[in-house]
């Protein structure tokens, strides 16, 4: 990998000086051993990734920090080797050496990135960060729920101490068949799939093949929905509009279920407009593909529902289970990992299946707000769940967003007006522009024309 060598500004250096160490960042002095400093590293890779800074001195007598840097690149060496050693492929790591004129020496700006497979010390231990803390993962329960947490196994695979008959000869399990495989044996055909396993169904067979998975495995696979006349953060009691809901069966049967009830509620639910109350829109698809995604990728391991709450303003989706291997709240969009590869794959075999688009489900949960002039679903990952906002909030308009980015940025081009206002045609963007400068809000840049053409706001409110 390239080496990089950035010269800063002394606000900058102040900026780094004054860090918060936490979760995602940490701040060592070019005295940490590179044995130790794997551990550090080990910790964000299994976690969701971070930042560290070497060359930084604390005091932490005084709570004071000071620039102490390596003297020049090649003393940096046995650290670098430790990237090297632990990410063999040159990948899913970066590093920075920064440099400020009024300081001393290079501090070493490390980025780790979110890894797909557990990454050990030069000792062979294992850490995972927690808070500003690297912790040692050091009993076999807490390594098998780290292995759950990166998908290198899943809780699907395991059998469970029931009859086989229970999916063998289950109804679900016979009109599947009839319908997509009729000269098939149930028995040979759910061995063949590596649902059944020693005469016991697996936990993919249970909640794909049992008319009562609930039964079975009992709070891990039920989805509860709750109504809240409030826009609070949190619903209470108080303002529950009536006892949650419980949805169970089959997984296929529980998704349609689920959708159709939430839409069901959502028909009820009026918000005051400017004049009067107005009827809440949400689109089918986005409550359809993110229930399906929160049912198909949860963690099932955990002994939770999948909990959906109808706000005046919102739907939360919480499923159980943190994002699995390398997915993060930022790359969910463009990255693929099935938690549950059996059931994702099975699934799409029903008749009218609900993944229709395999990998594509949020995507198009984020293009059906889009459409409707919505804001995007917001993705937060807590300690032990995932928790998907939809938002009634309409998005700005197309002339505000370009005049939020020019504040920020110092010109814009069709090409990127077209990205950040989600909208495909050239003509519609043109014309975006061509409002804005008769309101004399923004102008051409001078020099620009044809399909290199760009704009920047007008030149007596440039500072």
């Amino acid at each position: 990998m390239a080496i990089q060598k950035v010269q800063i500004s002394e606000d900058q250096k102040n900026k780094i000086l004054k860090f918060e160490e936490g979760h995602f960042l940490d701040l060592k002095s070019v005295d940490i051993t590179p044995a130790k400093l794997t551990r550090h590293i080990s910790a964000f890779a299994n976690a969701d990734g971070g930042e560290l800074y070497i060359g930084i001195d604390e005091d932490k007598g005084v709570r004071k920090r000071t620039w102490r840097g390596f003297p020049n690149i090649e003393s940096s060496n046995a650290h670098l080797q430790v990237f090297e050693q632990l990410f063999p492929l040159g990948e899913e790591f970066s590093y920075t050496f920064l440099e400020c004129s009024s300081c001393q020496g290079l501090v070493l700006q490390m980025g780790i990135s979110k890894t797909k497979d557990i990454k050990t010390t030069s000792d062979g231990m294992t850490y995972v960060r927690r808070g500003a803390q690297s912790l040692p993962v050091d009993s076999d329960e807490a390594l098998y729920r780290l292995r759950l947490n990166k998908g290198i196994t899943s809780f699907e695979i395991e059998t469970v101490s029931v009859e086989h008959q229970v999916i063998s000869n289950s109804l679900v399990i016979l009109k599947f068949l009839l319908d997509v495989i009729p000269t098939a044996e149930p028995e040979v055909w759910l061995k063949k799939q590596q649902l059944l396993r020693d005469e016991k169904p697996t936990v993919a067979g249970v909640l794909l093949f049992s008319e009562e998975p609930q039964a079975i495995l009992p709070k891990r696979c039920s989805i509860k929905i709750y109504r809240y006349q409030t826009r609070d953060v949190v619903g209470t009691r108080e303002t529950l509009a009536f006892n949650p809901i419980t949805v169970e069966g089959c997984i296929y049967e529980q998704i349609k279920a689920a959708v159709s009830k939430t839409v069901e509620l959502l028909e009820q639910l009026s918000i005051l407009g400017e004049a009067s109350l107005e009827k809440v829109s949400y689109p089918f698809e986005t409550l359809h593909e993110i229930i399906t995604n929160s049912v198909l990728h949860r963690d099932y391991s955990i002994a939770d529902d999948i909990h959906i709450r109808i706000f005046e303003n919102r739907i939360e989706v919480e499923s159980p289970g943190r994002l699995p291997a390398h997915i993060t709240e930022d790359n969910i969009l463009e990255e693929r990992f099935a938690r549950n590869g059996a059931i994702v794959r099975l699934i799409n075999k029903f008749p009218d299946p609900p993944n229709k688009d395999v990998g594509e489900g949020l995507n198009t949960a984020f293009e059906a707000m889009r459409k409707l002039r919505l804001k995007d679903p917001i993705i937060k990952q807590h300690d032990n769940s995932v928790l998907v906002e939809i938002r009634h909030e309409p998005l700005a308009s197309p002339e505000e967003i370009v005049l939020q980015y020019l504040q920020n940025n110092p010109q814009i081009n069709n090409t990127k007006g077209r990205e950040i206002c989600h909208e495909g045609s050239e003509n519609v963007m043109k014309r975006v522009f061509e409002r804005l400068i008769d309101r004399d809000l923004i102008e051409r840049v001078p020099g620009l024309r044809g399909r290199a053409s760009a704009y920047q706001k007008k030149s007596n409110e440039q500072t």
